[in-house]
């Protein structure tokens, strides 16, 4: 079995195991004649102990030719230098070995010879040895029970003495403050006081409790003592504890004591900060004796961790929210930081006092609301700064209005929106390069408010305009709005200035500002993809695009919606039947003038000028628009006036039958010229519509005549498109043409006249009205 365990060996062991057998085996020979199971010779078996040679030759004769025979001769020969060479390395190899271990066996054989001898002498010494000692032990039995007697009695007498003495040791320890042997000592002979003070040791425990008394009231001193040491403090504790004295009142007591400093401390940081915002002196000195109050408190009552923890918590959460209450008004970026600086290292100092309060974790949640809260107030001041701004335009009680009030309400709104956003990006850069690490943890949170603030406050500034303006919602097309709400109600100024200010926040405000927060504010991403980049240029700039053209839309329908009262009291107060015959132009054409002048001032404040087109429209026949040079009607004024007027009716139909196409209305564009011509042509297109209500009687009809033909000269100045007023002022005459009942107009002469009286008469009054 352990044969089969033996793991094979190589050729070279094999060769090395069969010589050392070869060499010390008996006769190979023997060894065969003994074995009556010897198998026959084969050619293998030459390494056999029964290798018969002769056999072995004559099996290798038989099998073999002449040159095999030669090449076994050759390999044997071989064979037996190599194995004449291993058994010479054999030998001398182990030689060494032999010898030693040929000496090693003599040195033994010396040295056991005489052991024994040794080894009985040893044995007899010990037998004496302990025969001996059963000898003092017999001896000394009897006085060694009386030794241990007297030393027990001996002990109990010390006790005895030293419970007597304790009053007296008790003494000399509260003199000399020794407060810890006086603990021990106490302690030591409390079980002797409980067995036996009320019976043999009665004044004893009683001097020695009143004396305890003592020293329990000057520990509590110790701890509430502030000049103390830490050490001194927390040993005056544990030597309490020792006397089963109930320390969970004096933990509650110095918990409450470090509350209430902690609340002066903090009522008279906020008084600093109302005078001093950027003092930090009282500041760093108080909150390193909390610091080392709350190390002594750690010390010295362990489990207090918790509540130490929740009043180091509350005393930052206090401190943050005086930052909060601070930053409603409006505060520089640089004192913010001097705050939040002043406090990180408060917070520095309470964390390697008390790491388990988590103080930076806290104190980093605390900052990123206050940032955002700053942020957003900023926003919010800006907002209202605008929106002053904008104020401008509504003048003070029994104050004139002067001309210049749109201008700088526009121009401090524009300074307002522009230098305000770049002050505000500059307030917030400030953070960004604070080198405050809280803020350095926050920066891509920062870049992502801007953005998100710039967002926001362009919406809000957005719904700001259209509440200024009136209404919630206004479009180009529904014209209806307007006149359900009075115009006297609404600034038509500010409306026409929101709409400069629109344009100018997009073609102007939108770009710059992307280009310093590109520069500046690149980053951030915090928000994720899903929620889009914080910032949209190209959205607050089609927002502002339309709101532009929407104020500009609704301050042409405020102006028009006004001017048109005044056209329809003119045309529904008389009685157009029974009008006069007309001697002077009416006073309704002097307030029109008058209303499209206060349009022209506001425009002028606040629209550029545009390029000056003067379109003039002549009819199919060459004759201008002018009833005083038509030739056809010279020739024809020797005829009745009845005949005369059917005329003039026919012909202005032909004439418009073979007149070109005009396009009237046209885009409004952000120009004097283009808003004061769409307002003069929709206020004619009113007169036309008013005049289609009417019905005239020969005199009414010549006054609209008198009227119109004197309103276009001055209307000319207001526009850029003559040709169209020219029209339109036909088309109001060809509407009171075909509502009179008498159309016969009046005598070029008369007309000529009744103007020119007119024209004196303004020429009159315009000195006076300069004079004062």
């Amino acid at each position: 079995m352990a044969a089969d365990s033996v793991p094979p060996l190589d050729e070279k062991a094999k060769r090395t195991r069969e010589l050392l057998a070869s060499f010390y085996s008996p006769d190979p020979s023997s060894a065969a004649a003994s074995s009556p199971h010897a198998k026959p010779a084969s050619l293998d078996s030459i390494n056999s102990p029964a290798f018969d040679p002769d056999v072995y030759m004559g099996l290798l004769i038989q099998k073999s030719n002449l040159e095999g025979l030669l090449q076994k001769h050759v390999e044997m020969a071989a064979e037996i230098k190599n194995l004449d060479t291993d058994l010479q390395m054999l030998v001398y190899e182990n030689y060494n070995k032999f010898i030693s271990a040929t000496d090693t066996i003599k040195r033994m054989k010396n040295n056991i010879v005489g052991m024994e001898a040794n080894m009985e002498q040893l044995l007899a010494k010990i037998t004496s040895v302990q025969s001996r000692s059963d000898i003092v032990n017999t001896s000394l039995f009897e006085k060694r029970e009386h030794i241990e007697k007297l030393h027990r009695t001996r002990n109990l007498l010390r006790k005895v003495q030293f419970i007597y003495d304790l009053p007296t040791r008790l003494g000399k320890c509260i003199k000399t403050e020794a407060y810890a042997d006086a603990v021990r000592f106490f302690t030591g002979a409390k079980p002797i006081f409980e067995a036996y003070g009320d019976s043999s040791f009665q004044d004893c425990k009683k001097a020695s409790e009143e004396a305890m008394d003592l020293v329990i009231q000057n520990l509590q001193a110790k701890i509430y003592s502030d000049s103390e040491p830490i050490e001194a403090r927390a040993e005056a504790v544990v030597l309490l504890k020792q006397l089963n004295f109930p320390v969970d009142s004096l933990k509650t007591n110095l918990l409450e004591k470090l509350e209430d400093y902690m609340s002066k401390f903090q009522n008279e940081s906020k008084e600093v900060e109302a005078s001093e915002p950027d003092s930090s002196g009282p500041s760093k000195a108080s909150i390193g004796r909390i610091s080392k109050t709350v190390r002594a408190y750690l010390i010295i009552f362990p489990d207090s961790e918790k509540r130490l923890i929740e009043l180091g918590q509350d005393l930052f959460t206090r401190c943050y929210e005086s930052i909060q209450q601070s930053i409603k008004k409006r505060m520089p970026s640089a004192d913010l930081l001097a705050m939040l600086r002043n406090i990180a290292e408060d917070v520095t100092l309470m964390d390697n006092v008390l790491p388990e309060a988590a103080l930076p974790a806290f104190s980093l949640e605390a900052v990123r609301s206050i940032i955002r809260q700053y942020i957003s107030t900023a926003f919010s001041y800006l907002l209202l700064e605008v929106s002053e701004a904008l104020t401008m335009t509504q003048p003070k009680p029994k104050e004139a209005l002067e001309e210049s009030l749109l201008q700088m309400a526009l121009e401090g709104s524009k300074k307002a929106v522009i230098q305000g956003s770049m002050d505000l990006l500059l307030e917030f850069r400030q953070l960004l390069d604070g080198d405050l690490e809280l803020l350095a943890k926050l920066r891509d949170l920062i870049i992502d408010w801007v953005q998100e603030g710039f967002q926001d406050f362009f919406q809000k500034l957005y719904g700001h305009f259209l509440l200024l303006s009136g209404r919630s919602n206004i479009t180009n097309q529904d014209s209806s709005i307007t006149d359900s709400i009075p115009v006297d109600k609404i600034q038509t100024g500010l409306v026409l200035v929101l709409a400069q200010l629109s344009v100018f926040i997009e073609q102007s405000a939108i770009p710059r500002i992307t280009e310093e927060i590109a520069a500046s504010f690149s980053g951030g991403g915090v928000r994720g993809y899903e929620h889009g980049p914080a910032f949209v240029p190209g959205e607050i700039c089609r927002l502002f695009r339309s709101a532009g053209e929407k104020f500009l839309h609704l301050y042409i329908n405020l102006k028009t919606q006004k001017i048109s009262i005044l056209l329809k009291k003119r045309f529904t107060t008389p009685n157009w039947i029974k009008h006069k015959e007309p001697r002077e132009v009416h006073m309704f054409v002097d307030l029109l003038l008058q209303e499209l002048e206060a349009v022209a001032v506001e425009v002028r404040q606040i629209l550029p000028r545009g390029i000056i087109r003067r379109h003039r429209h002549s009819d199919s026949t060459g004759s201008t628009n002018s009833s005083r040079s038509n030739p056809m009607r010279e020739d024809k004024l020797t005829r009745s006036n009845t005949q005369r007027a059917r005329s003039q009716f026919l012909e202005s139909h032909l004439a418009k039958l073979f007149e070109q196409k005009m396009e009237i209305f046209t885009k409004v564009e952000y120009t004097q010229e283009s808003v004061l011509s769409t307002i003069v042509k929709l206020c004619l297109k009113s007169l036309q519509e008013f005049v289609r209500l009417q019905t005239f009687n020969r005199s009414g009809f010549q006054q609209i005549q008198l009227d119109i033909e004197f309103l276009k000269n001055p209307l000319k100045e207001f526009v850029d498109d003559e040709a169209a007023i020219d029209f339109l002022l036909k088309e109001v005459i060809s509407a009171s043409h075909e509502r009179c009942l008498d159309p016969i107009p009046l005598e070029p002469p008369i007309l000529d006249k009744l103007i020119n009286a007119k024209l004196a008469k303004n020429r009159e009054l315009s000195p006076n009205s300069h004079s004062r």
